[in-house]
């Protein structure tokens, strides 16, 4: 079992938790993610770490109750546990691989919309441990949906802007990444942006008119999350690829966001799985790359 240390609600119908969970919490890096279970009866819920304490053994994640099992994780609290814990899965970050001296190099600029907030902290986060200061732009509705201020602004540079004009910029986060290049004369050489999939298309969109590098963390739907159920399928540079094992950060301007947005759709439903699997045969299926199931 994996306890519950701390429970709190960030905002409207948007919660934290902090897990006790040694193993991951020594192993995880920025940009990876869990998958958690409640109980037997509980759906696998992929969710990407928000943070981590390696000397306290604990794994913080953020969620947005949607479906049944998650209305259920909202009302676990402090001293609840999980039954399954499982992680960390997929890829990190491809920042935390690079030379720290040639991180210093870069511009960097963060777009996180909603609750893509969370998985960007733990990079922002990093990067400031190793002297690296980026900037950030935090999206939201409005002023009651904007998540993690106080944490983002002791380790980067915060821009936040609201669709309604509530707090802070008023805009979407395309408009305030605009401003910030073209009004108030920022440059960048590299931008991650985590959020809703048709915010990441067009944040894509935008920054390849500037010609920046931009690098999205895909999410679709999650079963197994070792590429074996076919549910996070991508096509990337018109190739098939996995959110779960090959990513789940992707290049952006590679990614087919019309086709991942048609097939998330298409998989929630018995009809739409079935007839996903007929088109995709073979393919529909991948494999962790190390067992053979990939071939």
């Amino acid at each position: 079992m994996y306890p519950i240390v701390h429970a709190d609600k960030l905002a409207a119908n948007i919660y934290r938790m902090v897990v006790r969970a040694p193993r991951v919490a020594r192993h995880c890096e920025p940009g990876q993610f869990v998958i958690v279970k409640i109980d037997e009866e509980g759906e696998r819920i992929p969710l990407t770490i928000c943070d981590y304490d390696r000397e306290e053994g604990t794994i913080t994640i953020v969620f947005q109750p949607i479906g049944a099992s998650t209305q259920r994780m909202k009302e676990l609290g402090e001293g609840d546990s999980f039954e399954d814990f499982v992680g960390p899965l997929g890829k990190p970050s491809d920042l935390i691989g690079m030379d720290p001296e040639e991180l210093k190099k870069k511009k960097i600029i963060f777009i996180a919309g909603g609750v893509g907030t969370a998985p960007v902290y733990p990079q922002v986060k990093w990067l400031h441990e190793h002297g690296i200061t980026a900037d950030a732009i935090i999206g939201a509705k409005n002023r009651d949906l904007v998540i993690l201020e106080k944490e983002f602004r002791e380790v980067c540079n915060l821009y936040i802007t609201t669709d309604d004009g509530s707090y802070g910029r008023s805009g979407m986060v395309t408009k305030c990444l605009e401003d910030l290049i073209e009004k108030e004369g920022h440059e960048y050489n590299h931008c991650v942006a985590i959020g809703p999939m048709i915010m990441m298309k067009f944040v894509c969109l935008q920054t390849a008119k500037y010609n920046l590098p931009t690098v999205v963390s895909m999410n679709p739907i999650m079963v197994d999350g070792t590429g074996m159920c076919g549910a996070c399928r991508l096509s990337v540079d018109g190739e098939i690829r996995f959110a779960c094992v090959d990513g789940p950060e992707f290049d952006g301007h590679k990614v087919d966001f019309d086709q991942a947005m048609k097939r998330m759709t298409m998989y929630k439903t018995e009809e739409g799985r079935a007839l996903l699997r007929l088109q995709e045969g073979e393919t529909h299926h991948g494999g962790c790359g190390n067992c053979g199931g990939d071939k």
